[in-house]
C-alpha cells in the first residue's frame, strides 16, 4: 500500500545550505483556515508519533472489525483538523508501524549530509534531523539502518532512488521488529548473542534485550513471580551444562550458605537412595551391606520396579525425600533377608565384613606416630591400658581363629 506522508521543502539558509522546514499544512488545514504554527516534527520515544500527516479518505474497518456507518459517522466539516491528522496518523502507524517514520529518514537524511549526483533536493545528516526532529541521532540512525537492511532484503527502494516528499510502497508493520532495534545494546557482541538467542527462542530480540539492560528488574521479577523464577532456574541448568566457570561458582555459592549447604544434602542422600532402587531394577544386581555385588532375586527386582515406578511418576513439585527413604528401606530389608536365606551367601558376607574391619583397624594401628607421644611428653597412663586391652582382645581372636582353623 503506499502511505501518503507530508512532504518536507527546503529553502535556502543564509549560509547557502539548505535545510528542511517544518511540514507545510495539509488538506484539512486549507479547507478550514491555518492552524497553529509547527514547530518542526517531534520524534518522542515509544510509541514513535512523528509529525502528523494530512488526512487521507479511508476505507479501513474500525475497531471492531466493522465498516463504519457514514450515516452514523461524525461530518467531516464538523470534526477538529488536529482530531482528523491524529486519526490518520494512527491509522498511518497501525498499519505501517515505524515503516512511516524510517522513511522520513530514507528520504532525508544522508549521513553527513552530502549530497548524491542527480540529488535535486539535498538530504541533511542524521545530526541535523535529529535537531530538528528533537531526538537524538542514535535514534535517527536506528531507523536508518533499519531501512537498510530492509532495503538490502529487496522489501523498500535504496536510499539512492529516494527524494525528499517521496511516498513509496511500505512493508506490513509485523515485518519491522525484525529490522529496527531500539536499543543500542543490540548490535554490540553481547547484544546480538542475546537476539540470537531470542530468536531461536521464538521471543522477539526487543524483548530479551530489555531484561537484559534491566538486571534490578529481572531480580525483582524472579523474587515475586514463582513462574519467573522458574524459568530462571531452568535457564542457569542448561547454561551451567557448558559452563564450567558458572559451575564452580554457584557449586560454591550454595556450600558457604548453610541453608542451601543442608539442602543439597538432604537432595543429595535422596538421590543416592534413588540410584541405588534403579541399579537394581536396571543391572538385576543388588550390593550387600558388606559390599558385594550379587544377582538380585525375582521378587526383589519386582519390588524395586514398584517402587521406582512411583517415584518417576512424582511431579517435579512433590518432595522425593520421603518416597526415596521408603523405597530405600524397603529394598534394603529385602536384600538383608535375601543374604540370610541364601546360607553361601550368608557366610560370605560375614567373611567380607570380618576383613573390612580387620583391614580398617589395621590401617588405624599403623597411623598411630608412638615417637610424637614419647617426644612430647603427652602420654598418659590409660593410652597403656588401652593397649593392653587391645592386645587381649587381638589375643583372643587368633586363638580363636587357630581352633576353627584345626577343627576344619
Amino acid at each position: 500500500m503506499t502511505i501518503a506522508l507530508t512532504p518536507s521543502d527546503t529553502t535556502p539558509a543564509e549560509a547557502g545550505h539548505a535545510v528542511p522546514e517544518p511540514a507545510v499544512p495539509g488538506p484539512a488545514e486549507e479547507a478550514h483556515g491555518p492552524a497553529e504554527e509547527s514547530a518542526g516534527p517531534v520524534m518522542a520515544e515509544e510509541p514513535e508519533f512523528w509529525e502528523p500527516s494530512a488526512p487521507e479518505p479511508r476505507d479501513e474497518p474500525d475497531i471492531e472489525g466493522r465498516e463504519e456507518d457514514p450515516e452514523e459517522g461524525p461530518d467531516p466539516g464538523e470534526v477538529d483538523p488536529v482530531v482528523a491528522r491524529d486519526a490518520h496518523d494512527f491509522g498511518v502507524y497501525a498499519r505501517t508501524g515505524g515503516w512511516a517514520f524510517a522513511l522520513k529518514v530514507a528520504r532525508s537524511v544522508r549521513p553527513g549530509g552530502q549530497a548524491a549526483e542527480g540529488d535535486a533536493r539535498r538530504k541533511v545528516s542524521a545530526k541535523a534531523f535529529a535537531e530538528l526532529a528533537g531526538c537524538s541521532p542514535e535514534r535517527v540512525m536506528r531507523h536508518y539502518k533499519a531501512w537498510d537492511m530492509a532495503a538490502d532484503d529487496g522489501l523498500v527502494p535504496q536510499f539512492e532512488v529516494l527524494v525528499p516528499g517521496e511516498d513509496v510502497e511500505l512493508p506490513d508493520a509485523d515485518v519491522w521488529i525484525s529490522y529496527y532495534s531500539s536499543r543500542n545494546s543490540a548490535g554490540s557482541v553481547r547484544g546480538q548473542a542475546i537476539s540470537a538467542v531470542a530468536e531461536a527462542e521464538g521471543i522477539r530480540p526487543t524483548k530479551a534485550l530489555e531484561v537484559a539492560e534491566n538486571p534490578t528488574a529481572l531480580r525483582a521479577a524472579i523474587l515475586a513471580d514463582p513462574g519467573t523464577a522458574e524459568a530462571a532456574r531452568g535457564a542457569l541448568l542448561d547454561r551451567m551444562k557448558e559452563d564450567p566457570a558458572l559451575q564452580t561458582e554457584m557449586a560454591r555459592a550454595f556450600v558457604r550458605t548453610d541453608d542451601l549447604k543442608k539442602a543439597v544434602a538432604s537432595e543429595s542422600k535422596a538421590a543416592d537412595r534413588i540410584g541405588y532402587v534403579r541399579q537394581i531394577v536396571e543391572k538385576g544386581q543388588i550390593r550387600t551391606p558388606a559390599g558385594q555385588t550379587v544377582e538380585a532375586p525375582p521378587e526383589l527386582r519386582a519390588e524395586a520396579e514398584r517402587h521406582l515406578s512411583l517415584l518417576d511418576e512424582l511431579d517435579d513439585s512433590e518432595e522425593a525425600g520421603e518416597w526415596a527413604g521408603e523405597a530405600y528401606d524397603a529394598v534394603r530389608g529385602l536384600v538383608a533377608r535375601a543374604v540370610e536365606e541364601d546360607p553361601a551367601l550368608r557366610v560370605q558376607e560375614r567373611r567380607t565384613k570380618f576383613y573390612s574391619s580387620l583391614q580398617k583397624a589395621t590401617k588405624v594401628f599403623e597411623e598411630l606416630t608412638l615417637d610424637e607421644v614419647l617426644e612430647e611428653e603427652v602420654f598418659e597412663d590409660d593410652m597403656l591400658q588401652r593397649l593392653e586391652a587391645l592386645q587381649e582382645a587381638i589375643g583372643s581372636c587368633i586363638s580363636a581363629l587357630r581352633r576353627a582353623s584345626t577343627a576344619s
